[in-house]
């Protein structure tokens, strides 16, 4: 198994559960799962830290961090106000042949009905990110990539625990089909809606989890 790929396959691990919100992983433990060296686990931690999919515990360990309602109310609320505007700013630049990208990315995933939650998690960002992209925004995509990166875990959860695929999938459609109508202030509303329901759905059942 290569760095990149053994990267890959603990990111998807723990967006499954594999090792699950709370469990302290380190390289020796990592090593002996995967039957790998310490050395390609050690880099794969490292990444997943910078991208807050772990986080510190003790001075030699990393810990799965825990799903919080605080947490996914402030990372929705964010996704909230900066992804409507990089929706506006692409707008005038979104053509017919960016449009149909994106609907061939909806197409591969009713296609694919067994998709991980990691793989499904990762379309529906090249999605958005073809709607964004023509903003020519560059510090805004950075952000909205950075925020996508804390926002996985909980994309994953919705899905497993939530039930939230077919919904998610279904207003994908419905905005795609606003933008070639040419209905930006629709398309707006119904993206900020997507979102905020989807932010409430989650923070509200993990308001209800036991402490």
């Amino acid at each position: 198994m290569t760095k990149a790929s053994l990267y890959q396959q603990l990111k998807q691990d723990i967006r499954q559960g594999v090792w699950p919100a709370g469990v302290v992983l380190n390289q020796q433990k990592l090593s002996d799962y995967y039957q790998v060296s310490r050395i390609p686990v050690r880099d794969a931690l490292q990444q997943l830290k910078a991208e807050a999919l772990l986080v510190m515990a003790g001075k030699a360990s990393l810990m799965v961090p825990p799903l919080t309602a605080a947490e996914a109310e402030e990372l929705y609320q964010i996704r909230l106000q900066l992804e409507p505007m990089a929706l506006r700013r692409a707008f005038p630049q979104l053509t017919f042949s960016l449009l149909g990208q994106a609907e061939d990315l909806l197409h591969q995933l009713e296609q694919n009905q067994h998709l991980s939650a990691a793989d499904r998690g990762a379309l529906n960002w090249q999605f958005h990110l073809i709607l964004y992209q023509p903003s020519h925004c560059p510090h805004l995509l950075r952000l909205l990539h950075s925020l996508h990166q804390q926002v996985e875990r909980y994309l994953g959860f919705q899905e497993i625990s939530l039930n939230y695929a077919n919904t998610s999938h279904q207003e994908h459609w419905q905005l795609l089909e606003l933008l070639r109508a040419q209905q930006l202030d629709a398309a707006v509303a119904l993206l900020q809606q997507h979102i905020q329901q989807a932010g409430e759905l989650l923070t509200s059942h993990l308001r209800q989890q036991p402490a």
